[in-house]
This record gives C-alpha cells, sequence and structure tokens, in this order.
C-alpha cells in the first residue's frame, strides 16, 4: 500500500461502533536516503483503548518518534514512505482517509506533546497566542474566549500565574513550565488519544515526577488513551498499564507492565532492566548493553539483537523469531522467550 495517497478508501469511511481507540496493524516505514533505503519500521504492532496507558519502549532510532509521526500523519515525505499497515482510529484507517479528515482527526481526536518543547513552541509568538489559534481556526471561537480558555488550559496544567504567563514568550518560561504549555496546547481540542514523545526529556528528576503526575492525572479525570514515548523505564514504572518495548524497527515484546518488570519474555528487556540503577548495588559499576544498535540500511540476518545478545545461539543468526505468545497476555520475538519466563 502507498503512504503518499491522501485518497479517501472506497466504499464505507468514518468511525467503527465498538472498535479499539486506536491500532496500529502491521506498520511499515522506509526512509529512502541516498545511502540506502533505511527500513525504520518492521511490522509494528499495538493497540490502546480509552483509559489506558501503553509505554512504548527502547533505544535511540528503534522506531518510537517514527511510529507516533505516523499515526499523527506528520511523518516527512520524502524521504519517509509508509510501504505497508494500518492505522485505525475507532476502526477507520486513516492512512486512506483524505486530507481534510486527516486534519480533522489530528488535535481533536489524536494530539501529540513533542520531547523538546523549546523547539516545538514558536519563540516569535506568546504562549497564549500559540494556544489561541487552534481555538479560533478549528472552533470558531472569539479571541476574547479563545484568550479565556488558554488562560483556563494553563491552570489546568498548574502553571502560576496563568492570566500573567498567557502573556509571555516560550524563553521566559522553565523548561519544565514549557512542557506544561505543551500539555495545555495538546488538551486545547479535547483530544481522546494523546501522544507523549519523551515528554520529560532534559529535565530534572523532580520535574519529572511532576509532569508525569500530571498526565496520569489528566488521563484518569478524561479517559484519555495515552501512549507515552520513552526510553527510560524508571519513569514508566508506576504509570504504564502495558509495555511495547521496540528494537530495530520491531516490537520485541509486549506485556502488562508489572509480568514484564517481574520476569521480561525478551533479552533485549531484560538488559535494559538490568542498566537501571539500583541502591541495592550501590558502588558498583553500572550494567550496560554491549555494541551499538544496528543500522537500519544493513539490518543484521536473523534476529537483529543477536549481535548484543548474551544468550544468542546458531538459529538466533539465521532465523528470524516470529512474535507469539509465550505465556497468556504476553508478546515476545525471541526465539527462547518461553525458557525465559520459566527462569531456565
Amino acid at each position: 500500500m502507498s503512504a503518499n495517497t491522501t485518497k479517501p478508501a472506497p466504499g464505507r469511511t468514518g468511525p467503527v461502533p465498538g472498535a479499539p481507540l486506536l491500532e496500529v496493524d502491521d506498520l511499515f516505514v522506509e526512509f529512502r536516503t541516498r545511502d540506502g533505503v533505511a527500513k525504520v519500521l518492521n511490522g509494528v504492532s499495538y493497540r490502546v483503548e480509552a483509559g489506558e496507558t501503553l509505554a512504548v519502549l527502547g533505544e535511540s532510532g528503534s522506531g518510537k518518534s517514527v511510529t507516533a509521526q505516523t499515526i499523527m500523519g506528520i511523518l516527512d515525505m520524502p524521504p519517509g514512505v509508509i510501504t505497508g499497515g494500518e492505522i485505525r482510529f475507532h476502526g477507520e484507517n486513516l492512512l486512506r482517509a483524505s486530507t481534510n479528515r486527516r486534519r480533522e482527526v489530528r488535535g481533536s481526536g489524536i494530539a501529540m506533546i513533542f520531547q523538546d518543547a523549546l523547539s516545538a513552541l514558536n519563540p516569535v509568538f506568546t504562549v497564549g497566542f500559540q494556544i489561541e489559534e487552534q481555538l479560533r481556526v478549528r472552533r470558531g471561537m472569539s479571541r476574547k474566549d479563545a484568550r479565556k480558555r488558554a488562560i483556563e488550559l494553563l491552570d489546568l496544567v498548574k502553571i502560576p500565574n496563568p492570566k500573567g504567563r498567557v502573556r509571555q514568550y516560550p524563553h521566559e518560561f522553565s523548561g519544565g513550565m514549557r512542557q506544561r504549555a505543551m500539555i495545555a496546547m495538546s488538551l486545547a481540542l479535547d483530544p481522546e488519544m494523546l501522544i507523549a514523545d519523551e515528554p520529560t526529556t532534559a529535565l530534572d528528576v523532580t520535574v519529572q515526577a511532576q509532569i508525569m503526575d500530571l498526565l496520569k492525572e489528566i488521563q484518569v479525570e478524561r479517559h484519555m488513551g495515552l501512549i507515552l514515548i520513552t526510553h527510560d523505564l524508571g519513569v514508566v514504572a508506576e504509570v504504564a498499564d502495558r509495555i511495547a518495548v521496540m528494537y530495530a524497527g520491531r516490537i520485541v515484546e509486549q506485556s502488562d507492565a508489572i509480568s514484564l518488570y517481574r520476569r521480561p519474555g525478551h533479552p533485549y528487556t531484560q538488559a535494559l532492566l538490568d542498566s537501571l540503577p539500583r541502591l541495592d548495588l550501590k558502588g558498583t559499576e553500572l550494567n550496560t548493553i554491549k555494541g551499538l544498535p544496528p543500522s537500519l540500511i544493513n539490518i543484521p540476518s536473523g534476529c537483529p539483537f543477536h549481535p548484543r545478545c548474551p544468550r544468542v545461539q546458531d538459529v538466533c543468526k539465521t532465523e528470524v523469531p516470529a512474535q507469539h505468545r509465550p505465556a497468556p497476555g504476553r508478546l515476545s520475538a525471541c526465539h527462547f522467550a518461553e525458557e525465559l519466563l520459566s527462569g531456565e
């Protein structure tokens, strides 16, 4: 299926009653560059229900943000090209929706918080103006009503003195306050699904906890679906219902959060957990994952993780492990997932 088309699908379009809030189904994305074709996403699938939090984990370059950009319809084309799969919102395949329909869903149906608020916010306009603009354009509000609503949103995300702050520029906000302003912007059109792309990047630990608590509070209050993209397992430990772990453009493991932390079903997940600092190991050297993530232009044969895997066997070097269910509610792309879960 070509990703570049903006023609609607033939037949009935629109939401399907009873369908999950969001489904990403067997999604493939390539970046066609001078150096070659980078296979950035290789069959990514997950789903999110209303009120549920899915954390998507993985090292930089694993495809987490590209998946989010594809869902939002903001993937750069070229060089990005969607070569297969579907993205369904309430059962409607957004990849085959018209440009106007995608624009309608973006913001009011699915909204996104970008990881670098300083870059995402326009430095030449006040924070208030940037929140108000979408309210005037998309909701037809007057300037007065839009300003009132912008102040309410800044107050909702716990920015002190929202009436004064609404007139200030992004550079006058601290890092944590800019991230709160980004959250306010994303909530302006009352979305049903929120994608937070590393919302705590470059923030100190205290502010990270405040932002995560704020996101959880708003999600529960509005019964939104939430996709939390991060590389930090420690950040999501208390907020995620389910976790999807990505490596080299694939989902290598999916599980409920408690089961995954208790016993991972993929060596890569285990390696991520082992690299977390622990109070009971004070004074010891931190564990690291040997080697580097693979080049997406030249992904290794077999399991992409095999050059770095401490449990590698001959089969790992030649056969790509299929995603299977080694236990109820668990999904793993490892030849030896059953042994991992059994503790062998």
